[in-house]
């Protein structure tokens, strides 16, 4: 990880978007390698099973709901990794963190290790503390931040300070009022009573208060924020330790969806993440109609669903390589037993395979990953998987087993493939350098040159026209309408 600015670390966290390719971007700046976020449109298992996702991440319209420790009291649950979310606009980190460092099959990289492990026998709220505190995840997340996100960050964290100071200067002087005063107690009890208030209770000032739940009374605690404003929360599902579980750290633990059948080592792991998805489907219905659309008819879909599934780069990238090693290997067979093997093949194969697997510049063949530059790590990501090595050694055997007549055929497939493949590289590679500009213009400061412009139009004299104003800076007054008068 790059080392970030001690002023940087020291930030609150600010709010990121709802974005598959920001949250990609933050899973591999956390130093997560081998996969990636992508969004679900429906949870059917036509368009789900087929990805093999480690977890989920739901994103919904927060409403106020009650919970008290009780209902988290799981044994099971101690073996899962949870922790609580303890600061505002963290929720996405906690989510990707709550479920990846519960996937032992995902490569989480060499500080997470060494973070899991120093959590590991902390309590929920103290792992909570420790991501919050940490001087790698924070600067993290707020690297996708809008710069003007990290500065209301800042004026929330403003705020709250001087509130909570002029709370405790209140309760000070109330407290050396109450001192001071020799009133009988209850004559002083009623002296202080606010009328029209139920059960005594004293009527705030300044604007409403948003209610959230702590993790550890399960109490409504009060936080800022205005009664009508949408706050959006995110929760992770992940299958872990023989059950599924849903981690809210909102929540006081992780709450168990169901029970994953026995685990047999001969069912492919295909099958697994099938069976989990089968699972939780049933949970994420009952959150998307409790969480779900605003208007009369549902039609505004407040939600949105993400899954962590491999890396399709790095997946397209193991299998190009493969075919380009196929083709070199059937190539030399069939040089050594039948010199004239192309005649035995489509001409145009034979023009399109040379130009098809030719290194060039491509950014197919480049050692680095098209994402990388997002990293914060070098700018390098891995280029190959870790199961490469095995791949092709059993593609190896395959190819010595295979019968000499079989072999022209085999090589034509293997072009037809690779072009395919090539493509779906090109689509990823796209696809990287238009999240890598949109995290530009994300994260660029505008603010100084939007100021810098008006001051401008004000200093040539154009701004009252532009705001319908007069010389002086005041609104200009049209006509009056006159009144028809009815006979």
């Amino acid at each position: 990880m790059q080392q970030v600015a001690q002023s940087e670390q020291g930030n609150p966290f600010a709010v990121i978007e709802s974005d598959p390719g920001v949250f990609t971007s933050l899973t591999r700046r956390l130093g997560i390698i081998g996969v990636e976020v992508v969004e679900l449109y429906d949870i059917a298992p036509w368009a789900v099973d087929h990805l093999n996702p480690y977890g989920l991440i739901f994103c919904f319209l927060w409403k106020k709901d009650l919970q008290r420790p009780a209902d988290f009291e799981d044994p099971g649950a101690e073996q899962v990794w949870f922790a609580n979310q303890l600061s505002d606009d963290a929720c996405a980190t906690h989510a990707i963190l709550n479920v990846v460092l519960n996937c032992p099959e995902i490569d989480i990289g060499a500080h997470l290790n060494e973070f899991k492990s120093f959590t590991e026998t902390m309590s929920p709220v103290m792992r909570g503390l420790a991501v919050t505190n940490s001087p790698v995840i924070r600067p993290a997340h707020n690297y996708f931040a809008r710069p003007a996100d990290i500065r209301a960050s800042l004026n929330n964290l403003t705020i709250a300070t001087f509130d909570a100071e002029k709370l405790k200067e209140e309760q000070q002087k109330a407290t050396a009022a109450a001192s001071k005063d020799t009133s009988p107690p209850a004559k002083r009890q009623k002296l202080l009573k606010v009328p029209n208030q139920p059960n005594g209770s004293v009527k705030r000032r300044g604007r409403p208060r948003k209610q959230k739940t702590t993790p550890d009374s399960g109490i409504e605690d009060e936080t800022s924020g205005d009664e009508d404003q949408e706050t959006y929360h995110f929760i992770g599902y992940v299958p872990a330790h023989g059950k599924v579980w849903e981690l809210d750290g909102l929540k006081s633990g992780p709450l168990e969806v169901g029970e994953l059948p026995a685990q047999d080592t001969s069912v492919p792991a295909l099958k697994l993440s099938k069976s989990w998805m089968d699972i939780v489907r049933p949970a994420l219905r009952m959150k998307m109609e409790k969480y779900g659309g605003s208007g009369m008819d549902d039609s505004n879909i407040r939600f949105s669903l993400l899954a962590i599934v491999d890396d399709s780069y790095l997946k397209a990238h193991d299998d190009f390589e493969l075919l380009r090693r196929e083709r070199q290997s059937l190539e030399n067979q069939m040089n050594q037993e039948s010199p004239h093997w192309q005649q035995n093949v489509e001409s145009s194969l034979l023009g399109i395979a040379d130009q098809l697997f030719s290194r060039g510049n491509h950014p197919a063949f480049k050692s680095s990953h098209p994402g990388a530059s997002l990293t914060g790590n070098d700018g390098r990501l891995p280029g190959f998987s870790k199961s490469f090595g095995s791949k092709w050694m059993n593609r190896q055997i395959e190819l010595m087993e295979l019968p000499s007549s079989s072999r022209p055929l085999r090589w034509a497939t293997c072009v037809q493939n690779a072009m395919r493949i090539r493509t779906v590289l090109e689509d990823e590679i796209n696809k990287a350098a238009k999240s890598n500009t949109d995290h530009v213009k994300r994260t660029h400061d505008y603010e100084p040159f939007i100021q810098a412009y008006i001051e401008r139009l004000h200093d040539e004299g154009m701004l009252n026209a532009l705001l319908d104003r007069d010389n002086d800076g005041r609104k200009k007054r049209g006509p009056k309408k006159k009144v028809q008068k009815l006979d």
